[in-house]
């Protein structure tokens, strides 16, 4: 006699549904705006804790290589133990984390604490995409989509702005752009406590790959750390290159085929290799370089090229927020009204490559209207495909793998986006010393006399005719890394173009294959 089958869990409500992801949502814009809330004030808060221009390099890079390391972990993590209790550990992490990053005495501690903060905000990001597919089918997914597509546009342009705010406001100072987020995620933890109902089934056969992890983790690492100080403190063709660069590729060779051979991988290399969530993947750089790059470069375009304030500079930005808010909650609704994904991954990414083509075009006297209008498509391009990519390949796995698919996406998006802006900020910054260097030559000025006096970037302290000559540089120099931008988005168009044409299901699940019939005895 075979055992009873459990019963199917009954579908959340829509009410349920909506209750449980204003949890999810509001501690998503908590992690992102944490990633980029400290980039203006980052300044202030060096400078006072009086650290080193390379100390001042790793508060940011420790969030980002702990984030962006361990997010296919945790996504594996989902996979094997209950969801809900995974989020609400990566809240707890991230609120102590916070307010230990607010309490640091100097520069080591903020550093080390911002770490273990890029270890909250990794499993943040993807658990909630996790988790809202295990409530949502893919064809209903979509319309919810355009609520974490506009999620994440906010948080990243809003998050520039508010650290400004914060650290320019007497009453509050620099340590407030961390103790912000305690607040809110506590709200969101007992939002989720309430709210959410996920059903997770606990394997009793579970073994997390340790080795693979770690060999990821580290591989991840050693690639970031050289992405982050190559072709500026050693050269590109060097041994320190050579070292770091191939220890880090056989690293993770060693992992793959680590990840080949374990009972459980971290990264299920068998979804990998298939071909919607392998073509998903290297679109997904092209959109991880416009999410992070453009509101990077932009922002500091705004102030260091054109002179305008911090505040100022956030605000210039919104064009780009509009853009990802209006496109991914229209995109998002009618994907679930046709069930079909492919057809706006096509256009939000030619849309994408369009904006980066106008962008490209920019020096330090462009109209604001033409880059409002560049910014509006990229937006519009990032919010057509970003969370479209991730329905995509959610779609091709069962409810088992949902995690792994989850966290491999958005580790690539996010490593993408990295390794982007690395390379992108070495090519601005020998763009700009070969401009000011021109410029120095036009002024007949030695510029082997005056360059310790042009490397600042607070452009407003530097003398005339310094200070031109600088801002000139910079205005100009940005256009020549989105000629950069738009040719790494031609590559997400095509793989936009060869996804194979599917239908959403309506299932949370994959359906069970068929068992073939038994031939009935005669």
């Amino acid at each position: 006699m075979s055992a009873p089958t459990a019963p199917a869990p009954e579908p959340m409500t829509h009410r349920q549904i909506m209750e449980a992801l204003s949890g999810l949502l509001l501690v998503l814009f908590v992690a992102m705006i944490s990633a980029t809330i400290v980039s203006v004030a980052l300044p202030q808060i060096v400078g006072a804790l009086k650290g080193t221009q390379s100390q001042y390099t790793w508060v940011v890079t420790a969030s980002l290589l702990a984030s962006t390391a361990s997010t296919p972990i945790w996504g594996k993590l989902a996979d094997l133990f209950s969801k809900k209790l995974l989020l609400q550990a990566s809240i707890v992490i991230f609120m102590v984390s916070s307010l230990a990053c607010g309490f640091a005495q100097d520069t080591a501690q903020l550093i080390a604490f911002r770490a273990l903060q890029g270890l909250g905000m990794g499993a943040l990001q993807v658990l909630v995409q996790v988790v809202i597919a295990a409530m949502i089918s893919p064809r209903d997914r979509g319309k919810y989509n355009g609520y974490l597509g506009g999620v994440m546009a906010v948080a990243t342009v809003a998050g520039p702005l508010l650290g400004g705010l914060i650290a320019d406001t007497s009453w509050l100072g620099w340590r407030w752009c961390f103790f912000i987020a305690v607040p809110f995620t506590v709200i969101a933890f007992f939002m989720l406590h309430k709210t959410l109902h996920v059903v997770s089934v606990r394997r009793p056969d579970v073994k997390i790959d340790y080795v693979g992890a770690t060999l990821i983790a580290a591989g991840v690492s050693v690639l970031l750390i050289w992405v982050t100080f190559v072709d500026n403190s050693f050269a590109w063709l060097s041994w320190q290159t050579a070292a770091m660069a191939g220890g880090g590729v056989l690293l993770l060779v060693a992992a793959t085929w680590v990840e080949s051979v374990v009972k459980e991988p971290v990264v299920p290399l068998h979804v990998v290799r298939r071909r919607t969530p392998a073509l998903a993947i290297v679109a997904s750089l092209a959109v991880g370089m416009a999410m992070f790059g453009g509101s990077v470069f932009l922002g500091q375009y705004f102030q260091t090229g054109r002179g305008y304030s911090p505040t100022e500079a956030g605000l210039l930005t919104i064009p780009m927020m509009l853009g990802v808010l209006v496109s991914s909650t229209i995109s998002g609704r009618m994907v679930s009204r046709s069930g079909n994904v492919k057809p706006y991954i096509v256009v939000g990414s030619i849309v994408l490559t369009g904006g980066f083509v106008v962008l490209s075009t920019i020096d330090h006297q462009t109209p604001l209207l033409l880059i409002a209008a560049a910014m509006v498509l990229v937006g519009a391009g990032v919010g057509m495909s970003m969370q479209n990519l991730v329905l995509a390949i959610q779609n091709t796995v069962p409810l088992s793998e949902l995690g792994a698919a989850s966290g491999a996406i958005t580790f690539f998006r996010s490593l993408g986006g990295t390794i982007g802006v690395s390379v992108l900020g070495a090519v601005l910054a020998n763009r700009v010393m070969a401009g000011i260097n021109e410029g120095l030559v036009k002024a007949g000025i030695d510029p082997a006399k005056a360059a310790g006096g042009t490397s600042t970037l607070d452009v407003q302290a530097l003398p005339e005719p310094f200070r031109t000559i600088v801002s000139t540089a910079y205005g100009d120099a940005t256009g020549h890394i989105f000629l950069f931008s738009a040719a790494i988005a031609v590559v997400g168009v095509i793989a936009a173009l060869l996804l194979k044409p599917v239908k959403l299901r309506d299932s949370l699940d994959l359906p069970a294959p068929e068992q073939p019939k038994e031939p009935v005895a005669r």
